[in-house]
């Protein structure tokens, strides 16, 4: 599985485009629009990338949590070299461990809230401008058809390749995605 990248300045040929390609066989849970403009996006039938994930809060958040692991374990070892949990037990430092690494969490999600998201810092330039991008997550045997599908469109052009959200992420999307058509 890989995650194309295709840039397009009307959303018109972009649901012409993403209809072609659920033709050829890729799910339309696999197709995703990248756009500043999320309302009109939000009047079409497209997927589009949530807010949240606009921005790097979840990576960031990691290494916060990274970062917060390693100094829980020096607060640790800390009080052990120390020896004072000996007189006072080991409660207060073992507390101290577990804020110390929610607080470095919370941190690095509050600093990734402010940055885009990794992936998409290279299209910035043109998100601005007003364009939009389409993500197409398939297997290699879709290229040749996602090619003939792009060739059709002359606004439309690749501009890179990615990785794709993780399987799980992906499954439960469908499912939830089905459950929405289909339930109340």
């Amino acid at each position: 599985m890989q995650r194309y990248y295709f840039i397009d300045e009307d959303l018109d040929d972009l649901e012409k485009v993403s209809a072609e390609l659920e033709g050829v066989g890729i799910a339309k849970e696999q197709l995703y629009v990248l756009t500043q403009s999320d309302g009109e996006v939000d009047k079409r039938d497209f997927n589009y990338v949530w807010s949240i994930l606009k921005k790097d809060t979840v990576r960031s958040a990691i290494i916060g949590s990274l970062v917060g692991v390693c100094l829980a374990w020096l607060v640790l070892v800390g009080a052990w070299a120390s020896g004072l949990p000996e007189t006072y037990t080991w409660v207060p430092f073992v507390f101290l461990s577990i804020v110390v690494l929610g607080f470095c969490t919370w941190e690095g999600g509050l600093w990734g809230i402010q940055q885009p998201h990794h992936e998409f810092k290279r299209f910035s330039e043109e998100l601005d401008k007003g364009r939009h991008i389409l993500l197409v997550e398939a297997e290699a045997e879709y290229a040749s058809a996602m090619s003939s599908v792009a060739e059709k469109h002359p606004m439309l052009r690749k501009v890179g390749e990615g990785r794709p959200v993780p399987k799980l992420l992906r499954w439960v999307h469908i499912l939830f995605n089905r459950y929405r058509r289909w339930g109340p």
